[in-house]
């Protein structure tokens, strides 16, 4: 029986993680970036939001069209248009050239992170698959997480375009490690097989229950996730007076212990632990956890520690999640369109989140906002069981 090779899913995994950067380094370096482009709030907000408007439009017509020219390619083209993409970004003069920068580096990271996750399954044996995928979704909390880090500690005192520099520069190693690391290797060269016309086959992932239950459970999980590490900064400055700097570290460090969460879901299925005890398990006090983020009454300390704690455990989703694409894919051939569907779901949330907490802030202030976290659990719960329901039945004699 052939082996997982496991050095080379860790440089797949490598890949993604670099990608995140490119997200990680735009929240810290928004003071920076209005102070010396004299940006607006409302564009800074679309410097915020580019990457995921982009993924959330084209997630599944990305994975397709991987699934046609070969997922390493695109993996190959989209750290190369990140890595450009930085480069020109950080020399740009103006806040209309840099949003044009944000665009291809959108387009760079979907096609990374929708290719990935198609090429892991097909070299990991069956019995790692589960373990891999949770692996694999430790790639946006690391790596978003470690350049929200990393642009916290630099950029005091320097320009917000070191930042940029920095991730190009991880972007040119990824991809000199990648030329000569995963492109000889056959088992990951581009599959022969009977494709179906994009739009029928897009229609059959939109079509079946499974994939839309996993990518509204992702949306949902993404719309609380972004509700509270994204107003996590301004809980810090507004109640506990942090500086902005310490702020953006102490959330890049919440983002990070997200990764505990992933890799636990990921021991957790391998040892048998059903998909439903992960999600309804983690969901349903963790709701009571983040409600206590945000309600009136706790020691302002104490919301740093639930939200630690939140981030910690509710990660065990998107490894459940993950996992469960191949299972719920209307056929093998279309687990990278199930994979785009996800993506998308997950950006939808990311994008909804703060402008609807925002909303419930301004009208009932803090306490309000975990109207807002009680729900969008209470749907990743209900779609989890679903999916439970699903898998039954897809066994059953």
């Amino acid at each position: 029986m052939r082996r997982t090779p496991w050095a080379l899913i860790g440089l797949l995994v490598a890949a993604g993680i670099v990608a995140a950067f490119h997200v990680g380094k735009v929240p810290p370096a928004l003071p920076s970036i209005r102070a010396e482009l004299g940006a607006t709030l409302r564009q800074a907000g679309w410097l915020l939001s580019t990457v995921n408007l982009i993924s959330a439009a084209g997630g599944m017509a990305i994975a397709l069209t991987a699934d046609r020219v070969g997922h390493l390619r695109l993996v190959i083209l989209g750290t190369t248009l990140s890595l450009v993409a930085s480069l020109c970004g950080a020399l740009c003069m103006g806040v209309d050239g840099l949003l044009v920068t944000r665009v291809f580096e959108g387009l760079g990271f979907i096609a990374v992170v929708v290719a990935i996750p198609t090429l892991l399954l097909r070299i990991a044996r069956p019995d790692d698959q589960r373990l891999v995928m949770a692996m694999w979704t430790t790639y946006m909390p690391a790596g978003a997480g470690t350049m929200m880090l990393i642009s916290a500690l630099v950029l005091p005192g320097t320009s917000w375009r070191i930042a940029w520099l920095v991730a190009a520069g991880v972007s040119a190693v990824m991809l000199g490690a990648l030329l000569p690391g995963a492109l000889p290797r056959r088992e990951l060269a581009p599959q022969v097989a009977s494709r179906r016309p994009v739009v029928r086959e897009m229609a059959e992932v939109v079509g079946s229950s499974g994939s839309l239950a996993i990518a509204l459970c992702f949306g949902a999980y993404a719309c609380c996730w972004f509700a509270v590490v994204g107003f996590l900064p301004t809980l810090q400055i507004e109640r506990l007076h942090l500086s902005t700097s310490t702020a953006a570290i102490v959330t890049a460090l919440v983002t990070i212990v997200n990764v505990s969460g992933n890799l636990a879901s990921g021991w957790l299925l391998r040892q048998g632990v059903a998909r439903v005890t992960l999600i309804v398990g983690a969901t349903v006090p963790m709701a009571f956890c983040a409600a206590g983020i945000f309600v009136e009454g706790l020691p302002d300390l104490l919301r740093l520690i639930l939200a630690a704690l939140y981030s910690a455990v509710i990660g065990v989703v998107p490894g459940a999640l993950f996992a469960a694409v191949p299972v719920h894919a209307p056929r093998p051939q279309l687990v990278g369109a199930a994979t785009g569907l996800l993506m998308q779901g997950s950006n939808i949330g990311g994008l909804l989140g703060p402008p609807i907490t925002a909303a419930l802030v301004s009208s009932g202030g803090w306490p309000a906002a975990a109207w807002l976290t009680s729900v969008a659990l209470g749907i990743v719960a209900a779609a989890g069981t679903f999916l439970h329901w699903r898998e039954r039945r897809k066994v059953a004699p």
